[in-house]
């Protein structure tokens, strides 16, 4: 799915900042690859770079076998749209707008029609066991609900990856279960997710980690304990 060879990040200044140091790091389909590290270890910004949110100062990008980093900014736009499904810790959905309205908003900007894009957006919630909150407000969710529309959202145009930056953070820990089932039962369907973490015990619901420490990959490891879902 993706491959990264010798990238790095740097930062102009009069001291530059150097964020991630010579990345060699290849994703499979179908993988559920967690990455770790401490505040400052540059994961956020392996992230952006992974998720077509940044690029690389040096270093070569492939992404589903094409050079990204030869691309317009409007072709990564698109492809990241098209190709690349965000879940954040904060959950990032609309006030104004109900769960349903929130799901749709990708497929408004991929420009699929209005009665596609709410019988796909209605789909999803059901798949996330939402379908009696479509109508509702995120002021009338939990924040697990929450997370799940977002979820949702990020599924909305079918992406072949699923980036979640720290999707456990704002959630406790029975919710934060929740959440994390839901992104096995997820990655078993077919999708591939890679997941952003500080903590070893959300990683752990993963086949493969990632650690990095001072923007270096000080480890990667396959999991032989993977945690199973349970039925929300």
């Amino acid at each position: 799915m993706m491959e990264l060879q010798d990238i790095n990040k740097l930062y102009p200044g009069v001291e530059p900042l150097h964020i991630l140091k010579n990345i060699q790091l290849t994703v499979r389909h179908g993988e559920f690859l967690a990455i770790v590290g401490q505040s400052g270890s540059g994961k956020s910004t392996l992230m952006n770079v992974m998720g077509l949110l940044d690029i690389a100062t040096t270093g070569a990008y492939r992404f589903e076998g094409v050079d990204v980093s030869g691309l317009t900014d409007e072709k990564i736009s698109k492809l990241r749209s098209r190709k690349i499904g965000f879940v954040f810790q904060q959950f990032n959905l609309l006030p104004r707008l109900s769960a349903l309205e929130n799901v749709e908003i990708p497929m408004i900007y991929a420009g699929i029609g209005r009665k596609e894009r709410r019988e796909k957006a209605m789909q999803l919630l059901e798949q996330l066991g939402l379908a009696e909150r479509a109508k509702h407000r995120p002021s009338k969710l939990s924040g697990g609900q929450q997370q799940r529309v977002a979820i949702a959202r990020a599924l909305a145009n079918s992406p072949t990856l699923i980036l979640a930056d720290e999707p456990t953070g704002a959630l406790d820990t029975t919710t934060g279960l929740e959440v994390l089932h839901t992104l096995v039962q997820l990655n078993e369907q077919g999708n591939t997710i890679i997941l952003i973490t500080h903590d070893l015990t959300v990683a752990s619901y993963a086949q493969r980690l990632i650690t990095l420490k001072d923007g270096v990959i000080i480890s990667d490891e396959r999991l032989q304990t993977i945690h199973k879902p349970q039925k929300l």
